[in-house]
C-alpha cells in the first residue's frame, strides 16, 4: 500500500525499515526513471538530457553538508571516491579508524600497505580523542552496523590545529540526520541508501587543501571544464574545480539520484531527522536499550530477518544483530507491526 511522506508517496513504505541496506524512491523518481529507459527503448535518449541533473545534485549535496557545491565532486561509489584519496596521502602515512568500520571506508586506505600507510582500529571515544595524532582519521558518521554515532565536534576540536586529513563517510547519515560539514577536508555519501536514489552515484565534498592534492586518476571528459570541447586529443582541459575528479556517470542512476536529492534537500531536515528519531527512541524504549541520536537500532536477539519478512517486516542483520532503520516515509504504524512481531517471538 502506497504513503504520503513529507508530500512524495512512497510505494512500498508499510513495513519497509530496511533503509540502511536501500531506500525507497519517492515515486515520481521511479516514474522518471521507467520513462528514461523508454526513451532509451524508442531511441528518444539525449545525453545532454543528464546534465542538469548532475548540477542539480550537486548542488543539492552541497546543500545538505552545507558546503561550497564547487568543492564538490561526482563519483560512482563511496569506496572509489574514497580511493583518489588514499592513494593521494603520503607514503607512510597513519591512518585512524572505528573498530569495525564498513569495509569501504577502510580497505582503501589498507590497500597502500606497501607504501607503509598504516591503518589503526580504536574503540569509540577513543578515536575522537586521538584523532589529531593521526596522518589521517576515516570515519562514519552514523555506523552501518549498530548505528552507532560518530561525536564529530570533537573530531573537530581534536584536529584543530593540526594537518590531520578528516575523511566522513555519510552513508547512513545524510538524508534523515541534519548535518554541516563544510571544515571536514572529506564527506561521501552514496544514492542509493538514505538518499533515495539508485544505486551507482556517490558524492564528494573536498576541502582546498584536498583537491590540491588529489591525483584525477579516472580522468575523463566529464571532468572537462566543458565537456563537449574536450572528447578529442591533448591536452587535458579539465575543470578547475571539484568537477575534475567526477566520474563518468552511470545515466539512469544520476537521473534518479537527482531527482529524489533535489527533493530531499528541499525539506526541512529538523523535521525528518525529528520523525526518525522518536520511532527509534520508541523502538529502543521497547527494546529496554537507552536512547539514542540515531536511526538505526540493531539489538542481538530476535527473530531472523526472514522471520520478520513473514510478518510484514523489511529489516536486515549485520554483525551478528538484528538492524533497523526509521526514515522520512515511516510511521508508527511500522513501529507497531515491529513490536508485534518481536512480541510474538518472545511468547512462542
Amino acid at each position: 500500500m502506497a504513503r504520503e511522506a513529507f508530500g512524495a508517496r512512497f510505494v512500498g513504505a508499510e513495513g519497509f525499515l530496511d533503509t540502511p541496506t536501500f531506500g525507497l524512491p519517492p515515486h515520481f523518481t521511479a516514474e522518471a526513471l521507467c520513462d528514461c529507459v523508454r526513451s532509451w527503448e524508442e531511441g528518444r535518449l539525449q545525453v545532454r538530457d543528464f546534465d542538469e541533473p548532475i548540477r542539480a545534485s550537486r548542488a543539492a549535496y552541497a546543500s545538505l553538508i552545507g558546503a561550497d557545491e564547487h568543492r564538490v565532486a561526482m563519483g560512482t561509489s563511496v569506496s572509489s571516491a574514497i580511493g583518489l584519496v588514499a592513494a593521494a596521502i603520503p607514503d607512510g602515512s597513519r591512518v585512524a579508524a572505528p573498530r569495525g568500520e564498513f569495509t569501504s571506508v577502510t580497505y582503501p586506505f589498507a590497500a597502500q600497505a606497501a607504501r607503509g600507510v598504516t591503518v589503526t582500529e580504536l574503540p569509540p571515544g577513543d578515536l575522537e580523542d586521538a584523532a589529531g595524532d593521526f596522518d589521517v582519521v576515516a570515519a562514519s558518521v552514523v555506523q552501518s552496523a549498530d548505528g552507532a554515532v560518530l561525536d564529530v565536534d570533537k573530531v573537530r576540536r581534536s584536529v584543530a590545529g593540526s594537518r590531520t586529513i578528516t575523511v566522513l563517510d555519510l552513508s547512513q547519515a545524510l538524508g534523515w540526520k541534519d548535518v554541516a560539514l563544510p571544515w571536514a577536508d572529506v564527506t561521501v555519501a552514496p544514492s542509493y541508501k538514505w538518499l533515495l536514489g539508485p544505486r551507482g552515484v556517490a558524492w564528494m565534498s573536498l576541502s582546498r587543501r584536498m583537491i590540491d592534492a588529489l591525483t584525477p586518476h579516472a580522468a575523463n571528459p566529464y571532468a572537462a571544464a566543458d565537456m563537449w570541447t574536450s572528447l578529442y586529443g591533448l591536452p587535458m582541459r579539465l575543470a578547475a574545480d571539484a568537477r575534475q575528479f567526477d566520474a563518468s556517470p552511470a545515466w539512469f542512476s544520476v537521473l534518479g539520484a537527482g531527482l529524489s536529492l533535489v527533493w530531499l534537500a528541499s525539506l526541512d531536515r529538523a523535521a525528518v531527522q525529528a520523525r526518525a528519531l522518536e520511532l527509534a527512541n520508541l523502538l529502543r524504549a521497547e527494546l529496554g536499550l537507552p536512547p539514542s541520536e540515531s536511526a538505526i537500532v540493531a539489538w542481538p536477539a530476535g527473530p531472523a530477518a526472514e522471520g520478520l519478512r513473514r510478518a510484514g517486516i523489511r529489516a536486515s542483520v549485520r554483525a551478528g544483530a538484528t538492524r533497523v532503520g526509521f526514515h522520512l516515509y515511516n510511521t508508527q504504524e511500522d513501529l507497531d507491526r515491529l513490536v508485534d512481531a518481536l512480541g510474538r517471538w518472545r511468547l512462542a
